[in-house]
């Protein structure tokens, strides 16, 4: 059965600067959730909260039954959560392989364990089994998004957390990217997505938040997200009015 995700009143910053205020999000179990924002809007700052990497204030994280509110990275991992950062943070003087290899590190697993799911990974994601022992700094910007997600994966998380998956990619290459979430979900991964390509990640979810100043001022079906008014406003940088604020489910 596929694990859900679920974010209730959370508060959470840095230190002693609070970013999110009261944030409540559900990621149903194997479905995709798009969470949107213009930039500065707290969307990697919940992603980190998430994960044990910024400081839960109040609120709390749960992974299917198992709350991980403010648990420490490594517990998080445990879960369950598997969390592909932005920017393709890699082992770039590493191989392919290695990096794969890398991905399991702590997992208890044989050696013959180990090297399937490593071939798993390179069933799923082609291109990389065609350059299994090239340097990951050497892959173009699509092929090492894939090894990003692929290292992630080859973990097999209950729940997958994206951060700009498209950052940096041309269309093409970002197609690729979500019709490999879209199998993922076939397959029962549930998953949440931070994304600034807008329209993409619409069609990619099944529902979709929208934050802005920290706090979530918009979420529902992709259609009426899609064409509500407090859309354009959170990247307007405008706060809703107050009729708008009534109109948000």
């Amino acid at each position: 059965m596929s694990t859900g995700l679920s974010i209730d009143r959370l508060d959470a910053g840095y230190a002693r600067l609070p970013v999110l205020r009261a944030v409540d999000l559900v990621v149903e179990p194997g479905t995709i959730t798009s969470l949107l924002g213009p930039n500065g809007a707290g969307k990697t700052t919940l992603l980190r909260a998430i994960c044990g990497l910024a400081k839960v204030y109040r609120g709390q994280v749960t992974v299917g039954d198992e709350r991980i509110t403010g648990a420490r990275a490594g517990v998080v991992v445990a879960a369950g959560v598997g969390f592909v950062p932005a920017g393709r943070q890699l082992f770039r003087s590493q191989s392919v392989e290695s990096n794969l290899d890398l991905g399991m590190f702590g997992v208890k697993l044989t050696r013959e364990e180990r090297a399937a799911r490593i071939e798993r990974m390179c069933a799923m994601f082609p291109i990389l089994d065609a350059f299994r022992t090239r340097e990951a700094g050497l892959l173009s910007g699509g092929q090492q998004q894939m090894l990003a997600l692929a290292q992630v994966l080859i973990r097999e998380p209950k729940v997958l957390l994206l951060d700009e998956p498209s950052l940096g990619l041309a269309p093409a290459i970002v197609g690729e990217v979500f019709e490999t979430l879209r199998s993922l979900r076939t397959q029962g991964m549930t998953t949440l997505i931070v994304e600034q390509a807008v329209e993409s990640a619409i069609d990619l979810a099944d529902r979709v938040y929208v934050m802005a100043g920290g706090s979530i001022v918009l979420h529902g079906e992709p259609d009426h997200v899609r064409n509500h008014p407090a859309l354009t406003e959170a990247f307007l940088g405008s706060t809703p009015t107050t009729t708008e604020r009534n109109l948000l489910p």
